[in-house]
């Protein structure tokens, strides 16, 4: 008995679902050039995090730069543009830093032997082919 309500329920539910109007709105946008800036720096004394990164558009033209220590200890520096008409460019120069500590990941090594799986391959068949002379 109880199917034949959760049935009745469903179908009505369907339905009235089927006549329910949708709300629809269009959000129209001013055609202005997309203005712009950011920039943002983190230091990390910690792990060794230093970077930064501003960045400002005019329209279709984009001019920023960003900075990062590289893992061997040197500051990668990043001048870039982007326009219409040029496309991305960068400029990469790398400056080396003195008295940086580096942060260097310590990894410990397993002191257990390991099994080595054994790799056996099928022999393979060697077939001779009958000649025929006709």
């Amino acid at each position: 008995m109880a199917f034949k309500y959760f049935a009745l329920f469903a179908l009505v539910a369907v339905a009235s679902a089927a006549v329910l109007p949708v709300a629809y709105k269009q959000v129209e946008y001013a055609d202005a050039p997309a203005e712009y800036h950011f920039n943002y720096e983190v230091h990390d004394d910690h792990t060794g995090d230093i970077k930064s990164q501003q960045e400002e558009r005019h329209g279709d033209n984009v001019v920023g730069q960003y900075t990062l220590i590289d893992a061997d200890g040197y500051r990668r520096v990043v001048d870039y543009t982007a326009d219409e008409h040029n496309g991305f460019n960068a400029v990469v120069r790398r400056e080396p830093l003195s008295g940086h500590k580096l942060v260097k990941a310590v990894v410990p090594v397993a002191k257990v032997a390991v099994p080595v799986a054994k790799v056996y391959s099928a022999p393979i068949a060697k077939v001779a082919i009958p000649s025929y002379h006709y």
